[in-house]
């Protein structure tokens, strides 16, 4: 058997960010071969993350990363059992990583992320595999999005709690970081479902409308077309984001905040919120 030095075991713990008695134990397995050792350290993630797989992960962190000319940005969310473990330096560098990972592969959405290769070995799935093998709790990626936009901006906002979070994206010619800021925290604030009118099926304003009829039986059918234009435009500024009383106005809309912000004619072109334990 050959000599498990402690340069072996430091070269294995490089590659791996494992602890030290994990690797020590994984190459001991393999005789010494820092290949094998690999594969031993794999397969005991994989057993780890089997069995933790089905626990609760009700805490975690949101992580947002916007690029210096505020053009494109990223936004994560990641979920664990404990507060504890979403604060140890290992699980925070992970996060960093995967921000970082998101804005340069641009995955569309999270199932092409878990597919794509991570930091030269494996896919992003098996680096989510061999964290939890490390820090021995269920660790599930909850969410990541980018969003790039030449023609105006990119925003993002974490709440002091750091498990909520946005990500906006706004076409503008005046892109300004500050209202941007101010759009996320709207978004974490009021948690709008919808970003346009046109997203919102018929069969959602259909139920709407049946709801106000239940309320309007016996009057005249003029007052009850009145009352009805008015309650659904209320729906829609409840419902609809651009449509909402702004986060730092409520005497205002958020679309008209924003067009004074940003130049006029400000587009909504996306927005995501993400939340742990939601």
């Amino acid at each position: 058997m050959a000599e498990i030095t402690a340069a072996l075991v430091r070269e294995l713990r490089e590659k791996t960010g494992a602890g030290m008695m994990e690797c020590k134990k994984a190459l001991t397995a393999s005789n010494g071969d820092l290949e094998a050792a690999l594969d031993e350290l794999r397969k005991s993630g994989l057993k780890t993350a089997a069995k933790k797989a089905g626990r609760a992960t009700s805490e975690g962190r949101v992580f947002a990363e916007v690029a210096a000319d505020g053009r494109s940005g990223s936004m994560v969310a990641i979920s664990c059992e404990t507060d504890f473990v979403a604060a140890t330096p290992e699980f925070q560098a992970y996060m960093e990583d995967l921000v970082r990972h998101v804005a340069e592969h641009k995955p569309a959405n999270l199932d092409e992320c878990m597919g794509q290769p991570w930091k030269g070995d494996g896919t992003v799935a098996d680096g989510l595999t061999q964290l939890v093998g490390r820090l021995g709790e269920n660790i599930q990626i909850a969410g990541v999005v980018h969003y790039e936009n030449a023609a105006g901006g990119v925003g993002a906002y974490v709440h002091h709690d750091n498990k909520k979070g946005a990500l906006v994206n706004v076409t503008c010619s005046q892109p300004n970081q500050d209202t941007f800021k101010e759009l996320c925290m709207h978004a974490v604030v009021f948690n709008p479902p919808y970003q346009s009118r046109e997203q919102i099926t018929e069969a959602e304003v259909e139920r709407e409308k049946e709801i106000i009829r239940a309320g309007l039986e016996g009057k005249p059918a003029d007052i009850q077309e009145k009352i009805m234009t008015g309650r659904i435009e209320k729906f829609y500024g409840e419902t609809v984001i651009t449509e909402q009383p702004w986060i730092k106005d409520d005497k205002t809309t958020v679309q008209k905040a924003l067009d004074a912000a940003l130049g006029g004619s400000a587009k909504l072109e996306g927005f995501t919120r993400f939340e742990i334990g939601a």
